[in-house]
């Protein structure tokens, strides 16, 4: 389907345009509010700046599709196939993206507060400075994410997979992570203030200069961690050094 052809039809009040092929097309700066492209082909478009708030994308296919400044407030992305897309300053706020691939996407300076990315696959992805405030991330897989400076705060990450994860200075305060993996990750001033690590996996993690004040370590493995400078909580620091 061309572009022209959607636009004219959706002008017309035609809402479901699932399983269309758009791939390729251009849609740059469109109003499509409320849209239904389920199971939709939408690979190497170009969503630029469109406005795709409520949209219906469950199981689209949005392979290196540029996306970068387009409001996907509230819209469904359930299991949705976005590997290598474009997603800087995207407006994801409570979108659903449940399940959904996103290996090696650009999410840099994205907006996803409050959104649902349980089981989300972000391997290697870039998140840096994305607000991911109050998501859900419980069992999504981060490894080798760059998360540089996001803001984690009172994020659920329940078992979540950060492994080898940049989170320099990145803010995780009273996140949630009981039994997050994060061996191996750079949390360099990190601050973790508040933070419910209880059977964290941290070890080999570079924690220099990284404030735990307040936070629940309780069962956090800390072996071979770097500690230098570590912000430990009184009630912890025990616990919290690291073991052979």
């Amino acid at each position: 389907m061309e572009a022209e052809e959607l636009l004219e039809l959706y002008a017309q009040g035609e809402r479901n345009f699932s399983r269309v092929n758009l791939s390729g097309v251009d849609l740059s700066g469109v109003d499509l509010r409320g849209i239904d492209l389920t199971a939709a082909k939408l690979s190497g478009a170009y969503l630029t700046n469109a406005n795709l708030d409520g949209a219906i994308l469950n199981q689209a296919i949005l392979r290196e599709t540029d996306l970068s400044g387009a409001s996907l407030r509230g819209a469904g992305l359930m299991i949705a196939k976005l590997s290598g897309a474009i997603l800087w300053q995207t407006d994801l706020t409570q979108a659903d993206l449940g399940g959904a691939n996103l290996l090696q996407g650009d999410l840099s300076h994205a907006k996803l507060v409050e959104a649902d990315l349980s089981r989300a696959l972000l391997g290697g992805a870039n998140l840096t400075q994305a607000n991911l405030s109050q998501a859900n991330l419980w069992d999504a897989d981060l490894s080798r994410a760059n998360l540089r400076q996001a803001d984690l705060t009172e994020a659920s990450l329940r078992g979540a997979d950060l492994s080898r994860a940049v989170l320099q200075g990145a803010v995780l305060s009273r996140a949630k992570l009981s039994s997050a993996i994060l061996n191996g990750a750079n949390l360099r001033e990190a601050k973790l203030d508040g933070a419910n690590l209880t059977q964290c996996d941290l070890s080999s993690a570079n924690l220099r200069e990284a404030n735990f004040s307040e936070a629940d370590l309780t069962g956090t493995i800390f072996n071979r961690a770097i500690l230098t400078g570590t912000i430990l909580p009184a009630t912890h620091a025990p616990e919290a050094v690291p073991h052979a």
